[in-house]
């Protein structure tokens, strides 16, 4: 596990304005960012190694799930969509019935029953089946995000409340600039090796336009910090989130690319340092 730095920072969002990734992201035509094969076998593989990240994850989750302190409203019925087996545990603490899904039917399994294996792109679920979805770190792997977002919307009851979270803008920056600089120096250019991530105004914008009420985007900010930056391409491994973009190089890396880049990362009190940007979005479905 990394160390975490205290570091916590806050913008709010509550405007309907559209930003690039919304409106490079329409949910009649959305563009292939990521292959969802690769997505999957990254989670399957990934089911049997999240011992390591099972702190990091739970960090997210808890964050995320403090939202529910602020609202006086009593929650029945939660869908936990790609919790990895720390969101659906966290609810049903708090006294809350939770049914879990995952794309890879082996991650779904860590969530215990009832969890069943389903794409987040093509949910199984009758319309006013919950009033309460839950996706803590899981839908940036999804090529139709609005589209998503519209499901989940209609997955809810009337007043029903969204919590997601996901990585924004400025996550593993230091990361995909290291790697930039060392295969471009390698090989004369550069394979995109980290994700695209919205930003916050984005975030906000996903939200009005797929028909949430009252929609706010936050942010936070976690510092982490490796005595081994090694480490953090291995956890990123283990908690399944290995590259799965579509254009990425599928040729062998140059063999010094990662020692040359992670020799590069930033550093704070004698460790190396990467940021995770969570934005967390919140919307309530129309009422009745």
């Amino acid at each position: 596990m990394p160390r975490l730095t205290a570091t916590r920072a806050q913008h709010l969002a509550q405007s309907p304005r559209g930003g690039n990734f919304a409106a490079a992201m329409p949910s009649d035509a959305p563009p292939k960012l990521f292959d969802r094969a690769a997505v999957r076998r990254h989670r399957d593989r990934a089911a049997a190694t999240l011992a390591p990240v099972r702190g990091l994850l739970e960090e997210a989750a808890e964050r995320l799930l403090d939202r529910l302190d602020d609202t006086t409203r009593h929650f029945a019925a939660a869908l936990d969509v790609g919790g990895r087996g720390v969101v659906a545990p966290l609810l049903r603490r708090r006294g809350i019935a939770a049914v879990s899904c995952d794309l890879s039917p082996r991650m779904a399994a860590h969530s215990g029953a009832p969890a069943v294996a389903a794409d987040e792109e093509w949910l199984p679920f009758a319309p006013a089946s919950f009033d309460l979805v839950v996706a803590s770190l899981s839908l940036h792997w999804a090529n139709d995000l609005p589209g998503v977002l519209i499901q989940l919307r209609r997955a809810l009851k009337p007043d029903g409340l969204l919590l997601a979270s996901l990585p924004a803008l400025g996550t593993l920056e230091e990361l995909r600039q290291a790697l930039w600089a060392a295969e471009a120096e390698l090989r004369g250019g550069a394979a995109p090796r980290v994700s695209p991530f919205p930003d916050l105004a984005d975030c906000a914008a996903l939200l009005h336009r797929t028909g949430f009420g009252l929609p706010v985007a936050d942010i936070e900010e976690i510092g982490l910090l490796y005595a081994d930056p090694l480490s953090l391409l291995f956890e990123l491994r283990a908690a399944g989130e290995a590259n799965a973009l579509e254009q990425r190089d599928r040729r062998p890396p140059p063999r010094a690319l990662f020692a040359r880049a992670l020799s590069a990362l930033p550093r704070e009190e004698d460790r190396f340092r990467v940021t995770l940007n969570l934005a967390v979005l919140t919307g309530w479905s129309p009422p009745a």
